[in-house]
Parts: C-alpha cells; sequence; structure tokens
C-alpha cells in the first residue's frame, strides 16, 4: 500500500523537519478533577486563550484561574507526530501566583463571557511551525504528599506560507457545545436546543468533552476543545507521513485568502458551524480549483455569526443564526419548527456533495458500492466490504444533482436499531482539474492513527474501530491527487 505523496529525494518541508525534532513523552495531563462529573468543569485550574488562532510575531494572552488560588506553571506543546509521541515541548512559563477569577453573570441570551485578567502573555515566536498548541495547566504545591491538579488551553498557530493542504480545525463547534461553567452551550437554552436563543462565548475554558458522554467520557482532555477526540488523528497521521500541511481556525476562512494559497482544504470531525462567509469562502476557493476534503460529518449546517467581544477582540461571539439548506427539506422543516431565525443558508449539499438529513445522528459500517473508482486504488477493496463502526455519530445523505458526482459508499444508519437514515459518501469533480469528497462521518479520523491523549469514541451502539488500512489507502489517494491537481 502507499505510504506518502512524497518523493524520498525531495527537500524536507517544514512539518517534516518540524517532525525530526525530539518530541515529548510527558505532554498528557495526568490529574484532573472535575468540579461534577456530569458538568465538566475543572475550577480547581482552568484557564483560555485570548485568541482562536495568533501568527508569528503576535501576542496571545493567557487567562487562569485557580480555586484555591495557588501557584501554577504553563508548559506549552505543539501536537504533531514526533516520532509517535505526539506532542513537542516549546516552552514553560512561570511559576505564577495563581488567582481565582470570577465565574460571569450570565448576560443577555445567556452569554457567559468572562472578562478575566491575563495571567501572562505569549508573543509567538515566528520559528513555531503552524499547528495545533496545548498549554498545561499545572498547580504546584510546596508539599510532595498534595496533588498537583490540570487542565489545558489551546490555540493554533496559523501562517500564511503556501502549502499543500490546509487543515480547518472545528473550533466553532466545540464553542458550541463548549458547556462551561455549567450546562451552558447553544444546545441548553430552557427555550429548546434547535433555536437561535443562546449565544456563547470564546472567553471561556473548555469544559470537558461537552459532546455528551454517550460519545466519549475523557476528563484527560479538560481543555483541549475536540481536538484530540476527533481532530487529532487526522493531524498525527498527516505529518507522520510528512505532507506539507498548515492548520487555521473556523475564523480564519472569513475570507479565502489563506485557502487560495494551498491545493486542498480538509475539514475534519464534527464541522457543524459556519458563518456564512466561511461558506463564500470555500466556494471561491473550490471555483479556484482547490480541492476539497469533507472528513468530517454534520458538516455545514448552522450559519453562525461571529461578532466581536466585550473588549472589541473580533469573532468571539456566536450563536445559531439559521439552518444551511436553501429549500431543501430538512432546512424548511427546522426554520418552521425552532425559528424564526435571522439567517438562512444556501443548499449545503451544492458545496459538500450531500446533505444534513434527519435524523442526522445514529452509527453505521462504510460500505464499498464503486470499488473501480480511483479513490479505492491500493485498498483491495470489493463492492461491499465493509468497514466496521466507521459511520457515526452524525453524517450526510441525500447528495443533489451536481454534474459527475459518484456515490462510492453508502448504506443505513441506526439509532439504537430503530430510524433508519440512509448516508452517502460521494465525490464530484471541481472545475479546474480538483475534486470535492465527502466522507460522510465524523469518525473518518479514527481510522487512521490513535495518537497519544487520544480515546475511541462510540455512536449509538456501534463504534469504530480504530487505524484501518483501507481508510489510510484511501487518504493517501485522495491526497496525492489533491497535491498534484492544482
Amino acid at each position: 500500500m502507499t505510504t506518502t505523496v512524497g518523493a524520498a529525494e525531495r527537500e524536507p518541508n517544514v512539518i517534516q523537519r518540524e517532525n525530526a525534532k525530539t518530541g515529548s513523552s510527558d505532554w498528557q495531563l495526568t490529574r484532573v478533577k472535575l468540579d461534577d462529573p456530569n458538568k465538566g468543569r475543572t475550577s480547581l485550574i482552568e484557564g483560555y486563550c485570548s485568541q482562536q488562532s495568533v501568527s508569528g510575531g503576535e501576542k496571545i494572552d493567557i487567562m487562569v484561574s485557580t480555586n484555591p488560588p495557588r501557584p501554577f506553571r504553563i508548559e506549552i506543546f505543539r501536537t504533531g507526530y514526533y516520532g509517535g509521541k505526539g506532542a513537542r515541548l516549546m516552552t514553560t512559563l512561570g511559576p505564577y501566583q495563581g488567582e481565582t477569577q470570577p465565574t460571569p453573570t450570565p448576560g443577555e441570551k445567556n452569554l457567559h463571557e468572562c472578562k478575566w485578567k491575563p495571567s501572562t502573555s505569549l508573543t509567538i515566536p515566528n520559528d513555531w511551525v503552524s499547528g495545533v498548541y496545548l498549554g498545561r495547566l499545572t498547580t504546584i504545591t510546596p508539599d510532595e504528599n498534595e496533588a498537583s491538579w490540570q487542565s489545558y488551553v489551546i490555540f493554533i498557530v496559523r501562517d500564511d506560507r503556501p502549502a499543500d493542504i490546509l487543515l480547518q480545525c472545528s473550533d466553532n463547534t466545540w464553542q458550541a457545545y463548549n458547556e462551561w461553567p455549567s450546562k451552558y452551550s447553544v444546545y441548553t437554552h430552557p427555550k429548546g436546543n434547535q433555536g437561535p436563543w443562546a449565544d456563547v462565548s470564546f472567553d471561556r475554558p473548555y469544559g470537558r468533552y461537552a459532546q455528551h458522554n454517550s460519545v466519549v467520557n475523557n476528563p484527560l482532555s479538560a481543555g483541549s476543545g475536540e481536538w484530540l477526540l476527533f481532530e487529532f488523528p487526522l493531524a498525527y497521521f498527516l505529518e507522520q507521513h510528512g505532507y506539507d500541511v498548515a492548520y487555521c481556525s473556523n475564523r480564519d476562512m472569513i475570507t479565502p485568502d489563506r485557502g487560495l494559497k494551498t491545493k486542498c482544504f480538509i475539514s475534519v470531525g464534527h464541522d457543524e458551524y459556519w458563518d456564512i462567509r466561511q461558506y463564500h469562502s470555500v466556494v471561491k476557493m473550490r471555483d479556484a480549483g482547490v480541492s476539497l476534503l469533507f472528513l468530517s460529518g454534520n458538516s455545514v449546517c448552522w450559519v453562525t455569526p461571529l461578532r466581536d467581544g466585550y473588549d472589541g477582540r473580533p469573532h468571539r461571539i456566536m450563536f445559531r443564526g439559521g439552518p444551511y439548506g436553501g429549500d431543501y427539506k430538512y432546512a424548511v422543516d427546522r426554520q418552521k419548527e425552532n425559528g424564526p431565525f435571522p439567517e438562512r443558508g444556501p443548499d449545503e449539499g451544492f458545496l459538500i456533495g450531500a446533505r444534513n438529513v434527519e435524523p442526522v445522528n445514529g452509527g453505521a459500517d462504510w460500505v464499498i458500492t464503486k470499488p473501480d473508482h480511483w479513490i479505492f486504488a491500493g485498498s483491495g477493496v470489493k463492492k461491499g466490504d465493509r468497514i466496521p463502526g466507521l459511520v457515526g455519530w452524525e453524517y450526510h445523505g441525500d447528495p443533489p444533482a451536481i454534474p459527475g458526482l459518484e456515490v462510492v459508499a453508502e448504506g443505513t444508519a441506526l439509532v439504537g436499531g430503530v430510524r433508519p437514515q440512509q448516508w452517502t459518501a460521494t465525490v464530484y469533480p471541481g472545475p479546474k482539474n480538483n475534486y470535492v469528497f465527502n466522507a460522510s462521518t465524523i469518525f473518518w479520523s479514527q481510522g487512521l492513527s490513535s495518537p497519544p491523549g487520544h480515546v475511541l469514541p462510540w455512536s449509538h451502539w456501534t463504534r469504530p474501530h480504530g487505524p484501518d488500512e483501507r481508510v489510510q489507502q484511501i487518504t493517501h489517494n485522495l491526497l496525492k491527487r489533491a497535491v498534484a491537481g492544482k
């Protein structure tokens, strides 16, 4: 099977040079204490960053609260492959004297917007490579018999260089589901869980994975959003195989400028919430010849307006502004049942190659239906072969009539053995020798790798089985053509 797109003779790219450096064996959380097992807050030590993403030479503030007050330090790690270790220690900050910072009073639309004082500021060195960075917060105690406690903060270092691949983190969706401090997300407003009634802010810590104990229960993820669960296995795989990849947040796609400097754009994991400007940016990228890989599920489901935070920093508050889908029945029904919504998005199927459908969640095997398609080259698959548990916990279906669109895998997803729904994985050609692929599952990354710090999720009485050579080969094929095509 193919294991890389690059020729060995080529000069190492920035990702290959970075991953040749020594990784860290100690970057995960060891001791995390939740205030309440059902709510996910870690108030012994918790924090957040002043921006979702930052470039080299720019400053980021890190806000930390400790309750009770106690000293702490921050270790900054870049996540990647690093010979299988998964991260590299970049710098250690502190020690600092911690203080207990206030839990905000709910504002309009239940907005919880922390206005914490910065505990420290960090100017990003220009030689820090684009990637997803974790700051491990650890309390310090002089008594070796007293426990130290930990959690993460997370931020993305972006760059502006031409790159083969742009991996967009799904951090709007991380924040939409984030329930910090106690069951406050876009899903927890008293009026209901599908309307436009709740605002959420990036100016607050991430609790433990908010996407339900039914998907994964991993307290040692506290503060990392959904990076370690749904997205890190893809980044680990890309960097393991030396792909030239850069990283960005959802907000960085407000304009198409960054993506137009790449050959391949990847949506990963659970990528549900898109500002309408993101949508139009990615349409422009596709039309300019950038290949699009939706290695994700429930993608481009809700129009998500981003606005300034309390002190004028851009893109710090969001809410569920309305459905994508245009005149598609599912979108029309959501508008009727949960509106009125202030915004409405076009039919996402004409961008991503399939649609959000109802029911949108369930579990299934990923079943090959077109084994002679180029995406399966070298994989050895036959029609009807199944990749167990790869579909979940949400997916796409009912592809629109796009010229040249092909359904390469499809099947029936079930919620607990009932409420069947058809899912479809699709490929369609772009206008300039590029293409759009839709894997139709949040769990695609689970078939690529299982790096340190990662826990396999499960969904509706099914689960993915972890790394699978067929998923790996399909992904290599997709990337090889995308990189060569533009």
